[in-house]
């Protein structure tokens, strides 16, 4: 019993799984497993084994992976079976005993679990009233509980998950094994990623495609209120009824060498170098025929034609790439776009109907927010398309439509080239539409596409001259704050800088639209005030160029240490830069896919000379799955 217990749910989000069935040591393969799944959580750590004997290795620890590690040492057990585990956590202290795997009364279940048991507390109650003891403080373990009460009854391991999920309510992935069946991985899923990877003699499933990607690229995606059950030489699919269903199988397009760090020291360093491919992989195959052709489109053009309204739903990073998609679509289709907080979307009662066209933009595809957004607009008969870069991933599965990036894994925590590449997506999205509606002539559509095409070597040139960049970080690394203007299509650049100064390097950073500054951000100007500043093109509209202008004279006036990005050539700003960055001319709705990279850099280079690690910031994770 857990006396201390408080009455505020414990709940584990977020978390990498993994589960083996093969010829290999399972243990060395889960744990390899895990080490591509870090990303996903990094408070705690552990590991199940199973062997022909009958005998169940636990092992759990709290803090990164390389202490359950240590607590293995030299050791391997001889098992062939398998789970792992790594955790996120919103609720309930990192400590050993609330890591899993976690255990039934006997020891001889083990149970790992990605997501929230909303009902957990009515569970909890009724097992510990018919005896049970439970050791930790997490939802999880109720789980572990109920199936030994099922195998107990007579049920086997599957059997009795499938039971025991139609109990739960909530977001779960759930894997579990059983010393009695030392060949069996058992696997549930409902509104939380899991997919089977198909190798020669062993199987393996997981919360993301990373973790067995040094084994095999074949894969099976399962649908929802799915169970599944692995053997060495297969699985069965069935619904939570137990009645048989087809998994979707699919080939992973990329390979192990893109999961690897390839020689840099961190995740996110590789990533950013990676943007021009990660964009130019977005955009290829999308105009065929003078004609831009979307992924997995299976909307009717005469749908898209008839659209009078788009809300882009998103979160973090993903919102800023929303409000640079609201520019282009709104200059290229003529249709009035809304950019919302997906957290918000749906309780401000929105007003949608078959006209309305929902774009929700989303990396993993699991963002739960974001999910629930989509949820709430298809109830009212919008039309709904995803922009994700996960294949087969929940919010694409239940869009009417999907947009692929094409970035590959990211694992740096902070979004870099999946950033770049919605925003790419979001460009194919303008002008599909805009090519629809009629509002551009096919010969427009294709010369704006083949300028967007060029812009994969212009993001090269940037991340070729960013060196005096990382000097700069240096310099004002022990800075208390930064602030970051822009307008126009800047201002989104300016937020992404900032969010990303706040999840790299925990300073204080804001990012405002610079029209605003007098509106009251100008009091938080001070001496020596690290201000960054995103100049709109000189060849734009000039009365917005010389308003920005203006605003960093205004700053400089009370002693604001300026660093400027602007376009080669602008040779009117440099007198009041105190640090000019200058980056590639471009057509002005693209300037942000170029704008961008050395905001990335800055907020990285800043980071690491605090001594931070930049692809696990601290009570961050890769992808959100509850709201």
């Amino acid at each position: 019993m857990v006396p201390d217990r408080p009455a505020a749910a414990r709940l584990d989000v977020v978390c990498g799984i993994i589960g083996y069935v093969g010829g290999q040591p399972a243990q060395s393969v889960v744990l390899d497993g895990l080490r591509r799944l870090e990303y996903r959580g990094y408070d705690s750590a552990g590991i199940a084994v199973l062997d022909g004997s009958g005998a169940l290795l636990v092992r759990r620890k709290a803090g990164r992976l390389e202490n359950l590690e240590k607590q293995l040492g030299t050791d391997l057990h001889e098992g062939s079976c398998g789970i792992g585990h790594t955790r996120w956590a919103t609720h309930g202290g990192p400590t050993d005993r609330n890591a899993h795997p976690h255990v039934d009364c006997t020891g001889r279940v083990a149970v790992i679990h990605n997501g929230i048991i909303e009902n957990f507390a009515m569970l909890r109650t009724e097992l510990e009233a018919a005896g049970h003891e439970l050791a930790s403080e997490t939802d999880t373990e109720v789980v572990a509980h109920l199936i030994e009460d099922r195998i107990g009854a007579g049920d086997d391991l599957a059997t009795a998950m499938r039971t025991v999920c139609r109990r739960l309510d909530g977001a779960f992935t759930l894997l579990a094994v059983r010393a009695d069946t030392p060949d069996v991985v058992v696997g549930a899923r409902r509104n939380s990623p899991l997919v089977v990877g198909i190798g020669d003699g062993e199987t393996f499933l997981a919360s993301d495609v990373a973790a067995f990607i040094a084994h095999t690229r074949d894969a099976v995606e399962l649908g929802q209120d799915q169970v599944v059950e692995v053997r060495r030489d297969g699985y069965t699919v069935t619904d939570f009824a137990g009645l048989p269903v087809d998994g979707k199988s699919f080939r992973i397009s990329w390979d192990l060498a893109a999961a690897e760090k390839g020689g840099h020291p961190y995740f996110m360093l590789k990533e950013i170098e990676e943007q021009p491919a990660a964009v130019e992989d977005t955009l290829r195959g999308h105009l065929a025929n003078g004609r831009i052709v979307l992924d997995e489109e299976r909307i009717d053009e005469q749908v898209l034609r008839d659209i009078d309204k788009v809300f882009v739903v998103a979160c973090g990073t993903a919102y800023h790439s929303g409000m640079i998609a609201k520019y282009a679509i709104e200059h290229w289709a003529r249709i009035p776009v809304e950019v919302e907080m997906a957290s918000e979307f749906r309780y401000r009662d929105p007003v949608l109907d078959r006209a309305t066209l929902v774009v929700a933009i989303s990396q993993s595809g699991e963002t739960m927010d974001t999910l629930q957004a989509i949820r709430h607009a298809r109830e009212q008969k919008a039309t709904v398309l995803a922009v994700c870069n996960t294949n087969g991933a929940q919010i694409p599965r239940e869009s009417d439509a999907v947009l692929y990036t094409r970035s590959g894994p990211e694992i740096g925590v902070a979004a870099t080239k999946t950033f770049l590449s919605q925003v790419a997506a979001s460009y194919l999205l303008g002008l599909g539409l805009a090519q629809a509606r009629g509002t551009k002539y096919e010969d427009e559509v294709v010369r704006e596409f083949d300028a967007l095409a060029t812009m994969p070597a212009l993001i090269a040139e940037v991340l070729a001259t960013v060196e005096p960049v990382r000097e700069l970080a240096r310099e004002i690394a022990r800075s208390k704050a930064v602030l970051f203007l822009g307008r126009h299509l800047g201002y989104p650049v300016a937020l992404e800088g900032a969010l990303k100064l706040k999840e790299l390097a925990y300073m204080h950073a804001e990012g405002f639209p610079a029209g605003e500054l007098k509106h009251g951000p100008i009091a938080l100007v001070e001496e020596g005030l690290p201000v960054v500043v995103v100049m709109p093109s000189p060849k734009g509209r000039r009365t917005l160029h010389g308003k920005v202008l203006s605003n960093i004279q205004e700053i400089r006036a009370r002693g604001a240490r300026t660093i400027v990005v602007a376009e080669e050539g602008d040779t009117d700003v440099r007198p009041y830069a105190n640090h000019l960055i200058e980056v590639p001319a471009t057509p002005t709705l693209f300037q942000p896919l170029v704008a961008t990279v050395p905001l990335q850099v800055l907020a990285a280079e800043i980071a690491l000379a605090r001594g931070y690690d930049v692809d696990k910031p601290r009570n961050l994770a890769k992808s959100v799955t509850v709201e």
